[in-house]
């Protein structure tokens, strides 16, 4: 800490910049050759005129977004701290919003109608936060967890959140059956961890397990720190079990002639990351099915995208948008890029595996738009 009025010197900056060692890596780096236009990125651009503009159009938006904030708590236990995960769904009503853009002035109160929400909040236990008779911090989350997905339900009458991430884990026991299974929660059990569904008996300790301890977001907590990280994925995981949890209420209710009027779009990508990642394929087994059948109903696909607004996708858009001048909008206006496997490995995350990439944690295409082409009020390119 430097005394007052003294500033930091950049000497210490000048020495990595000078040192040989730096030097030496730089000279060994792979460099991407810079792209001089969207064709040349070996690629094709697909412009709006060259497509057949489709007549459906949704009457509804279900929009589904996450948050996380991490909270500090007074249990006089030094950094302990609780997770406050929230994700939303918003409804969309685009026929009251047409009906309202014909108009020179909007009535806010108005406009707010064409939009419903619902929320599903959660408190998850952090570091040195103990709940009830549990021995740990790290038990302490894994029963939170499944008692949050049991207690929330997105329709009256219907089945729980539990209930949905039940069936997924079936269908992986099922038919995406483990070679080697992840080691047990209970502390100082070193055997392999023992599956079940609802609260059973661990064999070996006879302490309680839980079915979602499958997903083993417990392995992420911080046993000596802040745990953003460990929040962040059970924001993500829950996201993506709330889309099949409502898409799974629609068939419950017979209500699939209606997803011909609605579309999903979720904040982020269409991903399960980490240790939950095995949910991508389940989720893109269950999602087939149910589009399978609403599709005999309706003629057509179910309508779900995920935009990135940020990101390593985001960010080469930005590169090949950009002149060497740094004058931006150089991608042509009302297209859209198409990302095979060929071209992700080659210009934005470099791999010379032959496994496709996102194989494991993505259950869609990835396709980066240019603004004019989605929406004016995003920003000028959006990866869906």
């Amino acid at each position: 800490m430097g005394f007052e009025g003294e500033f930091a010197s950049y000497d210490p900056l000048r020495r990595l910049l000078d040192s040989e060692k730096v030097k030496l890596l730089q000279e060994r780096l792979k460099i991407r050759q810079q792209q001089k236009s969207g064709e040349e990125c070996g690629i094709s651009i697909i412009r709006k005129s060259e497509l057949i503009e489709s007549s459906l159009q949704p009457d509804l938006i279900l929009a589904i977004d996450g948050s996380y904030q991490v909270h500090k708590v007074q249990n006089g236990f030094p950094g302990a701290e609780f997770g406050y995960v929230t994700i939303a769904s918003v409804l969309i009503d685009l026929v009251q919003v047409s009906e309202l853009e014909k108009q020179d002035f909007i009535e806010p109160k108005k406009f707010r109608e064409t939009e419903k929400a619902s929320t599903l909040e959660s408190v998850f236990p952090g570091y040195n936060v103990i709940l009830d008779s549990e021995k740990d911090a790290k038990a302490s989350f894994r029963k939170a967890l499944f008692e949050e997905l049991k207690s929330n339900i997105v329709f009256s009458e219907g089945e729980t959140l539990l209930d949905t991430y039940e069936h997924l884990f079936r269908i992986k026991r099922e038919q995406f059956k483990e070679k080697n299974l992840p080691k047990s929660p209970i502390e100082d059990i070193s055997e392999e961890m023992t599956y079940g569904y609802g609260e059973y008996t661990c064999p070996h300790s006879g302490e309680t397990l839980f079915s979602t301890d499958a997903l083993r977001l417990h392995e992420l907590m911080n046993p000596g720190g802040s745990n953003g990280e460990l929040f962040g994925q059970t924001m993500a995981t829950l996201e993506m079990l709330w889309l099949i949890h409502i898409l799974r209420a629609f068939e419950k209710k017979n209500w699939l002639a209606t997803l011909r009027r609605v579309a999903f779009i979720m904040d982020g990508p269409l991903a399960v990351f980490s240790t939950s990642a095995w949910l991508t394929k389940v989720i893109n087994h269950e999602l087939i099915r149910i589009n399978d059948l609403q599709k005999k109903i309706n003629g057509q696909d179910l309508f779900i995208i995920g935009i990135e607004k940020s990101g390593t996708f985001f960010n080469h858009f930005l590169d090949i948008d950009t002149t060497e001048d740094g004058i931006v909008d150089k991608f042509p206006k009302q297209s859209a890029l198409l990302l095979n496997d060929a071209y992700i490995k080659k210009n934005i995350i470099f791999s010379e595996s032959t496994k496709p990439y996102g194989q494991d944690t993505y259950f869609w295409q990835k396709i980066i738009l240019q603004n004019s082409f989605w929406t004016q009020n995003c920003p000028r390119c959006s990866v869906l």
